[in-house]
């Protein structure tokens, strides 16, 4: 015998001498196999040693014997990816809406350990035979551990022990209000925001954070990322473009490869695959970033992509030179998920405008056929149910096939090359779908047709080593989740993401303890993406403790010798059933009242949603107000604004009126002061065009990338893509390659 074996509480871990190692759990009724000297699972109880259960035969050989073996509903099962799942008590509204139940008692009611599984996900996982589950709010990383170990040895005591994939959305961006501290360790490494991660222009940057979130995602018990988001943000206006790498196709493309191969890639592993591998499901094909007037597929009143400038073939390039292209072994990102929208008059085959997860061009001719990826296709969640209205954000969002019923919507998302769909527990639409197949193919036909997906599914359990060993150790996972070396790469990551665009007089840096009077922000009433009303409020835009360690905070600008004015970008949304006429308005990219006279007379797709003549207003107008009312008061004070962007943003309305102007994606506030103060030179650049004015804005084409007339600043600077400076000029190094 050359294994040993180590209890480890509720699970037993196996070491094979130069082989694999295991673990399964004590209850889950799985024993081990003596072969040759070595242990294996015997994952279906039935006391034989099956090639899928062999860690020593290729992977396509344990994949085909474990596919043989499934019946008509596991397969089934396999193709459901659970909605989301939260392990935590916080007070918030996510938690709330998606919580379960523990034994019948409400979250508020149970007073045992959230490691438990609730009432929902022991029956998913057991009638439904859900084998992918979305993982949201954790509250500790050992919480996760110990919750991960009980959903898998749930799992592996049912059916043929197929063990969970659990999966994550991008979980690593900051809270503004924290503080880093080097030895502090924390929740998990904190790093900017998709877009601010492209603000640095370095590829090495990126795939350093897909390295780092790998190890901690794996110690959460993940082993899918719903990540990157690699659309190309053409539509400055979309509510999602802080979420991508920006608009210059050559860098989307870049950090699109170098993302998927940080994350994928256990290095000195024979194909790259491996404990510390995880899953990029990249999204969204064929590219979300040219939704007309720049309204979002979430909401029935966004569910065009449009192609003005006929560039749909540029959308693809970070798909097919990026994600598909991979430099470190694992070929190709595992699995792509489909944008909710109508990819409008772009179906040369069938003619048809239905959501891509339906459309069979979009999906089996283009990705699959042209292209040959044979990877996982997952959904966008909730594209089979039935859709509310048109700005509710919870609902199905069924575009172009409202008409048919939702049994019909997933036999003909599987017709269209879909192997999973997304945010679905429900296992009887799956089936249903399948006895439409029988009906209209035959049952041989559909019983290799869910066979081609259970292969594409399995294989992405198979390749990160779950089928050897899901268990975690939770004290390890503490460890290493937001460890002290991880947390300070990504303060740094958040230092190199901050973009100079100007500094009037070189007012920056700041000289320690100058007087810093920092006004409040005042937030117009809003809407958050729930359709939660937000109240109006005024609110202090940072902890007064982290200023007093560079800075002398004062209450007021008679004491100041420089104002620090806080400003995020204009908040707007497209649509409001209260508007008059259609209900559609403009977003708006400036702060102040905007009135579309430029815009289209006549929609581009569907019905006429037209929003010509209408106005809006930005709900954090009141910032701008504040900037401009220091100015005249107080001519004489310096004004620094320190600028939050989740969409380019007009600032011709304040540039003049101040001295310096630093932007950011999402990071901590202390990474903001440090450059303020000089501690760290700024050094990123923007990754997309800040556009001259609203005009320009309505005047781009949706899918056309850099065609704005980009701002002028008073010193002469254009804020074009790739511009950004150090304290003293602008910035001219080999990044601006890129721009070519």
């Amino acid at each position: 015998m050359s294994y040993k074996k180590t209890s480890q509480g509720n699970w037993i871990l196996v070491e094979n001498e130069n082989g694999a190692t295991l673990g399964y759990a004590e209850n889950s009724g799985v024993s081990l196999i003596e072969k040759d000297g070595f242990a294996f699972k015997d994952l279906n109880q039935n006391g034989v040693l099956d090639p899928y259960e062999d860690w020593r035969l290729p992977l396509e050989e344990r994949i085909e014997d474990l596919v043989m073996k499934l019946s008509v509903e596991q397969i089934a099962g396999l193709m459901l990816y659970s909605r989301h799942q939260t392990v935590s008590k916080k007070q918030n509204h996510f938690v709330k809406m998606f919580s379960g139940t523990y034994n019948g008692k409400t979250l508020d009611e149970y007073n045992g350990s959230l490691a438990k599984l609730t009432d929902q996900q022991k029956e998913f996982l057991k009638e439904d035979h859900i084998r992918h589950v979305l993982l949201t709010i954790v509250d500790s990383p050992k919480i996760a551990a110990e919750w991960t170990n009980n959903l898998q040895a749930m799992a592996e005591s049912l059916d043929l022990g197929i063990p969970v994939n659990v999966s994550s959305d991008p979980r690593h961006s900051t809270n503004a209000d924290t503080e880093f501290n080097a030895g502090a360790g924390g929740d998990i490494s904190k790093w900017p925001e998709q877009l601010g991660l492209a603000a640095a222009f370095d590829p090495e940057l990126v795939r350093q954070f897909g390295e780092i979130a790998s190890k901690e995602y794996r110690a959460l018990g993940i082993t899918t990322a719903l990540s990157p988001q690699i659309d190309l943000a053409t539509e400055p206006r979309w509510m999602r473009f802080s979420g991508t790498f920006g608009e210059g196709v050559k860098l989307v493309t870049a950090l699109a490869k170098a993302y998927c191969d940080g994350f994928q890639t256990t290095h000195h592993e024979k194909g790259g695959w491996g404990l510390e591998s995880v899953n990029a499901m990249v999204k969204h094909w064929p590219g979300g970033g040219s939704g007309e007037a720049g309204r979002d597929g979430h909401y029935g009143y966004g569910k065009y992509a449009v192609y003005p400038g006929h560039n749909f073939e540029e959308h693809l390039q970070p798909f097919l030179k990026g994600a598909f292209a991979l430099g470190d072994g694992t070929d190709k990102a595992s699995a792509v998920m489909p944008y909710y929208t109508i990819s409008y008059d772009q179906d040369q085959k069938n003619q048809e405008n239905v959501g891509n997860g339906f459309s069979e061009y979009i999906i089996n001719d283009l990705l699959r056929k042209k292209y040959e990826y044979d990877g996982v296709v997952c959904t966008d969640w909730s594209i089979t149910a039935d859709a509310v209205k048109l700005d509710q954000f919870i609902g199905g969002k069924s575009w172009g096939v409202e008409a048919l019923t939702v049994e019909q919507r997933h036999y003909k998302a599987l017709t269209a090359g879909v192997d999973q769909f997304g945010g679905n527990n429900d296992i009887a639409p799956v089936l249903a779908a399948y006895e439409l197949g029988v009906a209209e193919q035959g049952a041989q036909v559909m019983k290799e047709r869910f066979r081609i997906s259970a292969r594409r599914l399995l294989k992405n359990i198979f390749q990160t080593g779950l089928f050897e060993n899901p268990y975690l150790i939770p004290e390890h996972s503490e460890k290493v989740v937001g460890n002290p070396d991880f947390m300070e790469i990504g303060y740094k990551a958040q230092q190199k993401s901050l973009v100079l665009l100007k500094n009037k007089q070189h007012v920056l840096p700041l000289r320690k303890q100058t007087k810093i009077y920092v006004p409040k922000q005042k937030i117009g009433e809003s809407a958050d993406w729930f359709g939660n009303i937000q109240p109006a409020c005024e609110k202090n835009p940072i902890n007064p403790d982290f200023v007093e360690k560079y800075f002398q905070l004062v209450d007021s600008p008679e004491k100041a010798e420089v104002a620090l004015v806080f400003l995020a970008s204009p908040k707007t949304v497209g649509y409001s059933s209260e508007a008059e006429g259609n209900g559609y308005l403009p977003i708006s990219l400036q702060y102040q009242p905007y009135t579309a006279k430029l815009a289209r007379e006549e929609s581009l797709a569907g019905e006429n949603r037209s929003y010509v003549n209408k106005s809006n207003t930005a709900a954090n107008s009141g910032d701008l107000a504040t900037i401009l009312s220091l100015k005249k008061e107080f001519p004489d004070l310096p004004i620094i604004v320190s600028l939050t962007m989740k969409n380019p943003t007009i600032v011709k309305e304040f540039e003049w009126a101040v001295e310096s102007i630093i932007a950011d994606f999402g990071v901590q506030t202390q990474a903001i002061l440090s450059v303020l103060s000089g501690e760290y030179m700024p050094s990123g650049l923007l990754p997309f065009q800040m556009p001259a004015d609203m005009e320009t804005v309505e005047q781009q084409k949706e899918d056309v990338p850099l065609d704005l007339i980009c701002h002028k600043d008073e010193l002469g600077h254009v804020y074009d893509f790739g511009y950004g400076m150090d304290f003293e000029h602008q910035i001219e190094d080999e990044r601006l390659h890129y721009r070519k």
